[in-house]
């Protein structure tokens, strides 16, 4: 199932019934709901104003586990909401498909959006651009807003896989890798063999000792540091001049990110900005075209 039949499916499941623009005074009445829905973790973030001045910032945000999300914890979050407006990014249908399910039955008078990459307001570069996790893209849409004009981009993602992608001098997506991430690896490394342990490797606060002394600090070295010399060298082979900026996101993307040999700008909300920059450029659209539901 690509991207647009995926979107049809979701859009068959919803009662669509409102469609406000997400103007200032709009948006102080009915949020903004921007969810990044992820293999491993779902992050919610209400935005009530998005300026033209840097990167959007959520006012509230969650940050669940995907596979047992706590619906008590976004229902709290909107318990003075009458209506709210969401804009989804996901790469994990299942998850993103209970979450339509519950908005269709708990809060139908919600509009619901599935994002897919020609809702987004960026240039792919890419032969298929549906087919390109919308993840990566919300990323660079992020991107877009903080990096100098005329100069390249990085955009490095430490999730469930670590993606390092290219956005060009002139804001187009370029494609980029995409590798198993920190805990993956863990996992495979307990799967495949008889001895080694499994080790909980999703929450890192601080790199570990390059010089493990035991197996399972043995392995924490392996898995981190490994991360870290295939980003820098990823960085090396995709911009070898050195010319662009990173920007770096995802769940590991702090303790990585301090260990990279260039520059980086940390930005843990990055998916999300990139999801509330899209859902004001569509409603923009929408509001110059004069069409509402």
């Amino acid at each position: 199932m690509d991207s647009d039949e995926w979107r049809d499916y979701v859009a068959s499941a919803l009662r669509v019934t409102i469609h406000y623009p997400l103007t200032t005074r709009t948006m102080n009445r009915f949020p903004l709901i921007a969810v990044d829905v992820g293999n491993a973790r779902t992050k919610v973030g209400v935005f009530r104003e998005i300026d033209d001045s840097g990167l959007p910032k959520p006012e509230t945000s969650l940050n669940l586990d995907a596979r047992a999300p706590r619906r008590e914890e976004v229902e709290q979050l909107l318990r003075a909401q009458e209506r709210a407006c969401w804009y989804i990014g996901s790469v994990n249908r299942p998850a993103a498909g209970e979450l339509v399910d519950w908005l269709r039955d708990g809060r139908p008078d919600d509009r619901v959006v599935m994002l897919t990459a020609g809702d987004l307001p960026l240039k792919v570069e890419l032969p298929r651009a549906d087919m390109v996790g919308v993840d990566r893209l919300l990323n660079a849409v992020g991107a877009n807003r903080l990096r100098p004009s005329g100069r390249p981009a990085l955009l490095v993602d430490v999730g469930t896989a670590i993606t390092v992608d290219v956005v060009s001098a002139e804001g187009a997506f370029r494609g980029g890798t995409i590798s198993p991430g920190i805990a993956m690896s863990a996992r495979a490394l307990h799967e495949f063999t008889d001895l080694l342990p499994l080790l909980p490797m999703e929450q890192l606060d601080a790199a570990p000792d390059p010089l493990g002394t035991s197996t399972e600090t043995a392995m924490k070295s392996g898995l981190f540091w490994g991360a870290v010399g295939a980003i820098d060298r990823l960085a090396r082979e995709l911009d070898p001049q050195g010319e662009a900026q990173i920007f770096l996101g995802g769940g590991a993307g702090q303790s990585v990110g301090r260990m990279l040999e260039r520059e980086t700008v940390c930005l843990p909300h990055l998916t999300l900005a990139g999801i509330a920059l899209a859902a004001e450029a569509r409603e923009n659209i929408d509001t110059d075209g004069d069409d509402r539901e």
